[in-house]
């Protein structure tokens, strides 16, 4: 009996050399006006509130996870197991 193996080739597209920069830009942007887009809220937060700006520990630790968690999701993004 013969084993019959198949093997499949990967092409690897060329990729444009300037994606590098394209990326980072659009990342930076993208951070940009989220970052914007958060302070704004908690100024609406606090302009509701009566309140100064203000974050406790607690929210701290909370957002710093949530930040985490989507850091490793993008990181994850298009990556096939």
């Amino acid at each position: 009996m013969s084993k019959r193996v198949e093997v499949e080739e990967y092409v690897e597209e060329a990729l444009p050399e300037n994606w590098m920069p394209k990326v980072l830009v659009l990342g930076a942007v993208i951070g940009a006006v989220t970052g914007l887009l958060g302070a704004y809220l908690l100024v609406q937060r606090s302009k509701n509130g009566g309140t100064e700006p203000r974050l406790n520990a607690g929210e701290g630790v909370r957002l710093g996870v949530l930040l985490l968690g989507l850091l490793r999701q993008i990181q994850l993004l298009g990556h096939d197991e």
